[in-house]
């Protein structure tokens, strides 16, 4: 179906090879998954697929690609939307239409498909993506997951024999991710549709694949099963760094398969569980245990929660202000409420994770926060402030702001230009944000254009130039979308640094893995409502759908990460 001969590709003639020398063969009904580090040309290899690379894009292209017998070279794009459907990392990018229904008939109209056949397959995807309430919403009023869907099922509608997703769970929550790998699972399994994918998440996806496409830095594949290429990717879910860990093989790349061989391991660490007082995430802020005042706390009946609820009654009342304060606030777009009645705060060197489904009003929580948007009813403050109230320099010292769309705040024609302009409206140093963008992203060039980074680099750009006046709040708006494992690793250590110092971290995101790693406390939000917050500990093991990989292992023992399990195998030993 797809075929790649000896293909190698570089941007600029001359230049570095993006692709090199590739040769590789996908069959009919297969399930391919790509993945590599941050830059590795994942994003080329798939373009290359449907035409884009070239076409669109220039650079000097040598080999063949075929699909479907159609060598991309002699066919541009458009003449092979019949084959090959693509999604991109930005679903907006691709939208052509104003409303939800309109933008899934766009494919099919400009294809002359009858009109009968057309509301035919609306309502089948509409109902296969879980659309359905969304059919008449304008696309601009769609949360990022929302759009998402909506992009993956607009490709759907023409019945391609080729679909390209780049990153299409990386705005989803897990349930909706779920839905979106099974309805593809679908599609390959019960249609013969050969779905070719991007994705840093590995965890959700690895264990749906039919065969791993690992990209090197070189830009030259290797490809096998998941499990021989998971033993050797740069790349890896917690799943399989577990399974290295604790030395199984053949590597697990499912919960299920890693729970059968965690057995032993999980009796073994039963007898070293540590205290529930010792399982903070490093770096993170002591929470209050409960959100009621000292006064209003039920009398603990045995001798350990008496002494930590006296613990906690004296940390609040040393306790500072708190460096953000959401009372009671309620916003609507229009007729659509997106918040109603929350109330939320953050002290000083907290990490706190919202999460919850998409169009939950999470990211409208986080406007109100920086001043985008204003309640009405309730209020917020920054340290005091009405951050409504804050602009320039002031804004930037109380509060950064990482938006969903990274790309929306950056405007000059280097990454270079970008730093040294943050340093300059921030007051900072020279080389205080190129000195950070190092740290998180160490492959970003300074010579580079913002606009030919990779997704998950324009991000990492982003990251560095909110964090470098260290605002005593900073707002994190899916902060690993288009990150890989290294990267996120890097954030990770930035933000328990940044907590240890004393910056408040509040961060929306579907990244159960991350969340597990460095957040304290979780905020659900439903329907625009607060409807739990507390420990991380507590709140994402009580429901599987939020539950990190390593928690749904080593159940009912109390770990979280691959580094939880291997301190305990430390003290074990």
């Amino acid at each position: 179906m797809i075929d790649f001969d000896d293909v190698t590709f570089r941007y600029q003639p001359g230049g570095q090879a993006v692709l090199d020398r590739v040769d590789l063969h996908l069959d009919e009904g297969e399930l391919c998954l790509v993945v590599g580090e941050t830059g590795s040309g994942k994003s080329t290899l798939l373009r290359a697929i449907n035409g884009l690379v070239p076409h669109f894009t220039g650079g000097e292209l040598s080999g063949r690609v075929t699909v479907a017998g159609r060598n991309t070279r002699d066919f541009p794009p458009r003449e092979l939307a019949d084959v090959v459907g693509v999604v991109l990392q930005d679903p907006m990018s691709g939208f052509v239409t104003d409303m939800v229904e309109d933008e899934l008939a766009y494919g099919m109209e400009s294809l002359g498909l009858p009109r009968d056949a057309m509301r035919k397959r609306v309502e089948e995807t509409l109902d296969l993506m879980g659309l359905a309430e969304l059919r008449n919403r304008p696309l601009l009023s769609l949360s990022g997951g929302q759009r998402q869907r909506v992009a993956i099922g607009s490709v759907l509608t023409a019945h391609p024999q080729v679909i390209v997703l780049d990153e299409p769970t990386s705005a989803l929550d897990p349930g909706a991710a779920e839905e979106v790998l099974a309805a593809l699972q679908r599609l390959v399994h019960d249609l013969g549709m050969t779905v070719v994918l991007a994705e840093h998440r590995l965890e959700r996806v690895v264990q749906y694949a039919d065969r791993v496409v690992v990209l090197e830095s070189s830009g030259t594949p290797d490809t096998g099963t998941p499990a021989a290429m998971m033993a050797l990717s740069p790349v890896a879910p917690p799943v399989v760094q577990l399974g290295r860990l604790a030395g199984w093989s053949p590597l697990p790349v499912s919960v299920r398969d890693a729970r059968r061989l965690a057995r032993n391991l999980r009796a073994d660490l039963a007898r070293v569980a540590p205290a529930p007082d010792s399982l903070a995430r490093p770096g993170a802020a002591a929470q209050p245990e409960s959100q009621l005042p000292p006064a209003a706390v039920p009398a603990p009946r045995t001798g350990l929660l008496r002494r930590r609820a006296s613990r906690a009654a004296t940390r609040a009342e040393t306790r500072p202000a708190p460096v953000l304060q959401c009372r009671r606030v309620t916003l609507s777009y229009g007729p659509v409420p997106a918040l109603v009645d929350a109330s939320l705060q953050l002290q000083a060197g907290s990490v706190v994770a919202l999460m919850g489904r998409n169009g939950a009003g999470k990211s409208t929580l986080l406007k109100a926060a920086v001043g985008l948007l204003k309640p009405v009813t309730g209020e917020v403050r920054v340290a005091g402030h009405d951050p409504a109230g804050l602009r320039g320099v002031d804004l930037l010292r109380q509060v950064g702001f990482v938006p969903q769309e990274p790309a929306d705040v950056l405007c000059e024609d280097s990454v270079r230009a970008e730093c040294r302009a943050a340093d300059t409206d921030s007051r900072l140093a020279a080389g205080t944000t190129a000195a950070l963008l190092a740290e998180i992203s160490p492959e970003v060039s300074l010579d580079a254009h913002p606009g030919d980074l990779s997704e998950g680099q324009r991000l990492s750009l982003v990251l560095a130039l909110m964090l470098a006046p260290a605002p005593p709040l900073l707002l994190l708006d899916e902060p690993t979308r288009g990150l890989d494992y290294g990267s996120k690793a890097r954030l990770v250590t930035v933000l328990r640094r940044l907590a240890h110092a004393g910056t408040a971290v509040l961060m929306a995101t579907h990244d159960v893995e991350l969340v597990a790693e460095v957040a304290d406390r979780v905020v659900i939000l439903a329907d625009g409502e607060v409807v739990a917050d507390g420990p991380t500990r507590e709140i994402v093991t009580a429901s599987p759908i939020f539950a990190p990989q390593v928690a749904k292992i080593m159940a009912p023992e109390p770990w979280l990460t691959v580094d939880d399990v291997a301190a305990a195998m430390a003290v074990a030993q």
